[in-house]
């Protein structure tokens, strides 16, 4: 099965430049934990809520951009790879969501371990689960 059989499509997004409480506000609305942070159609970064929680809110209580607090280096995968590919690349990297991008590198989805568990493969998604919060 394909990444982009159970992506979540489409996907909101912000840019640096976005204010953080509009992000969060902009996740309670979708009721999401993580927004892609693009310029120009291109992922530059992830917004999770742990990345609000964390690195902004026991900071500071006045509003800022979303810059700084993103995690930079975003992880993808390719709407072509197999839902299996897309798993090992979580597990390798510990991670619990992939933005996925099309042959130009634009953004097209996300995709999460709740995504191939409800999607594609429990057993799959519980052994990756295992290696994302395995101590390494």
């Amino acid at each position: 099965m394909l990444v982009s059989r159970i992506m979540r499509k489409p996907v909101t997004t912000v840019t640096p430049d976005t204010s953080v409480q509009a992000a969060a506000v902009l996740m309670a609305t979708l009721d999401v934990g993580a927004l892609a942070v693009c310029v120009n159609g291109h992922p530059v970064g992830i917004l999770t809520d742990r990345d609000i929680v964390v690195r902004w809110a026991t900071r500071t209580f006045a509003d800022s951009l979303v810059a700084p607090i993103m995690t930079v280096g975003v992880a993808t995968c390719r709407a072509d790879q197999t839902v299996e590919q897309a798993a090992h690349l979580m597990s390798d990297l510990q991670i619990r969501r992939l933005v996925v991008l099309d042959e130009a590198g634009r953004i097209v989805g996300m995709v999460t371990l709740g995504d191939i568990a409800n999607d594609a493969d429990e057993e799959l998604a519980g052994q990756t689960l295992g290696e994302v919060v395995e101590t390494r």
